[in-house]
């Protein structure tokens, strides 16, 4: 079979064969499935080259079949989206049967590869690590992109009361506000200045929850916003996410003390077996239906499985996910 494999030293994968699975080689709790689609998202890119704390330390020399989710039919025809730890942009893969979940035939199997990543990165984070309540005030920083756009739909489904969100290209504040956004804080190079507007900002409505999918300056500037003069302040739960614009923040100890401040982080390695049995049996069937029921609202750009060494590299504009279509 085609499968798409990354090599020791390279910097990008490239199409090798590969034995294809049979149902010999299904082990228990394992599905065979023929591959449909895949998203390629910054997670895919990073574990591939090595660079996310979830990575193998060396490629095999005979590489690695990348790709971590997909979606695709088993052999009694049931579509299904799943995780697979062998990888999954293959035409054929097994996927851990307890991290599957059926898959509406009326949703697009591109559409439905692209969905998952997008929803549990601010789903979990939104109700295992912030517990948000009805009426919340969420920030969301970083909402340009596709897992941000996706976080202000998620957070306005469970409840948020209003939303805030940061990012560099003001032009697309109208898509934002069209997906439920309340309002809009540029990022600037100049840390002081969003320090000032997230101070103006949680003074009128303070904010209850932070999801950073950023990290680095901005985070600094946020936190430093969030900061108490000594007198009693709100409390603030903030969830880090993502690290796209740094691994690391210089962080003042008296951020921490003047200001009731919970920090925590939402990634793989910090949910608990039974909130991602909640993400599979509960979580994803729901976002399922909304997009059925086009109440979800997500890009995708579609690739073939030839063009993935051009794609591995090419910059799509901010807020469409990138999905290989197999067959």
């Amino acid at each position: 079979m085609k499968a798409v494999v990354m090599y020791p030293d390279a910097l990008a994968p490239v199409i090798s064969e590969r034995k294809a699975p049979t149902m010999g080689d299904v082990h228990e709790g394992q599905l065979l499935i023929k591959v449909k689609a895949a998203a390629i998202k910054n997670l895919d890119i990073s574990k591939a080259m090595g660079k996310h704390y979830s990575s193998r330390s060396l490629l095999q020399p005979e590489g690695q079949i990348i790709g971590t989710d997909g979606v695709g039919v088993t052999s009694e025809g049931n579509k299904v989206y799943g995780f697979s730890k062998g990888g999954v942009l293959a035409e054929y893969a097994l996927i851990d049967k307890s991290l599957s979940v059926p898959v509406p035939a009326a949703l697009d199997e591109a559409t439905a590869a692209a969905i998952p990543n997008a929803v549990m990165g601010s789903a979990m984070a939104l109700l295992f690590r912030a517990g948000l309540k009805a009426g919340e005030t969420v920030l969301i920083n970083g909402a340009t992109g596709v897992t941000g756009r996706m976080a202000i739909q998620v957070a306005k489904h469970y409840g948020a009361g209003s939303i805030i969100v940061t990012g560099r290209n003001q032009d697309v504040w109208p898509q934002l506000q069209a997906l439920g956004a309340d309002k809009w804080i540029t990022l600037t190079e100049e840390g002081a200045s969003l320090t000032q507007a997230i101070r103006r900002q949680h003074s009128e409505t303070p904010i209850d929850v932070v999801l950073d999918y950023l990290w680095g300056p901005s985070a600094s500037a946020i936190l430093d916003g969030l900061k108490g003069d000594g007198d009693f302040g709100h409390p603030v739960r903030y969830v880090s996410i993502g690290g796209m614009a740094g691994d690391r923040i210089a962080l003042s100890s008296s951020i921490l003390r003047s200001t009731p401040l919970t920090l925590m982080g939402s990634g793989l390695g910090s949910w608990s077996k039974q909130e991602v049995g909640k993400l599979i049996q509960e979580i994803l069937p729901t976002f399922f239906q909304l997009a059925v029921e086009q109440k979800l609202t997500l890009i995708t750009n579609e690739y073939k499985l030839e063009d993935i060494s051009a794609m591995w590299n090419a910059k799509l504009p901010s807020g469409i996910r990138a999905v290989v279509r197999l067959s």
